[in-house]
């Protein structure tokens, strides 16, 4: 039998490692967007939102482990990330089948992108016209994976150590 100190000790670990990596990865999305110009499509987008979610759980997992608060609340907060990561990673399943063409992707994705006017007058009107990337045509693909593949083995990750914190006693 684990000790409440190790206990506590594990989860704040634990916290803090999920913390980081969803903080890391979602920074290096946001960093390929603004620093790379790679513009995400739709489902990148939403593909985001777990992350967005889960840093604000992963932070309040982290002060109420290193607060020594009843160990069910940070175990509740670990598993909360986990499903969300697992969310996570079949948002990207379903982009990355759609991006092999494995089956259609959602009729809102745009086929085109174009810049925006600097002709204030036109600005509105660009507004309107213009579309973000194709959901289903991958920006760029690393050792074979696009960004969606990537980020399903991220979250599959991130879930497994949540999910293996909520577990432990």
């Amino acid at each position: 039998m684990i000790d409440a100190s190790t206990a506590s000790r594990h989860h704040l670990v634990i916290a803090v490692l999920l913390t980081l990596g969803m903080a890391a990865t979602v920074g290096g999305a946001l960093g390929f967007e603004h620093i790379g110009g790679y513009i995400p499509c739709a489902l990148c987008l939403l593909q985001r939102d777990p992350y967005y979610y889960g840093i604000p759980l992963g932070i309040l997992a982290v002060i109420t482990s290193a607060l020594k608060l009843p160990a069910w609340t940070t175990r509740t907060l670990l598993l909360a990330i986990g499903i969300l990561m697992l969310v996570g990673a079949g948002m990207g399943v379903y982009h990355s089948g759609a991006e092999w063409g494995f089956w259609e992707g959602p009729s809102t994705c745009a086929t085109t992108a174009q810049g925006v006017s600097s002709n204030v007058g036109d600005l509105l009107g660009d507004l309107d016209s213009k579309h973000g990337p194709s959901c289903t045509e991958a920006a760029l693909r690393v050792l074979g994976l696009s960004f969606a593949g990537w980020n399903v083995i991220a979250s599959l990750i991130f879930a497994a150590i949540a999910l293996r914190g909520a577990a432990k006693a």
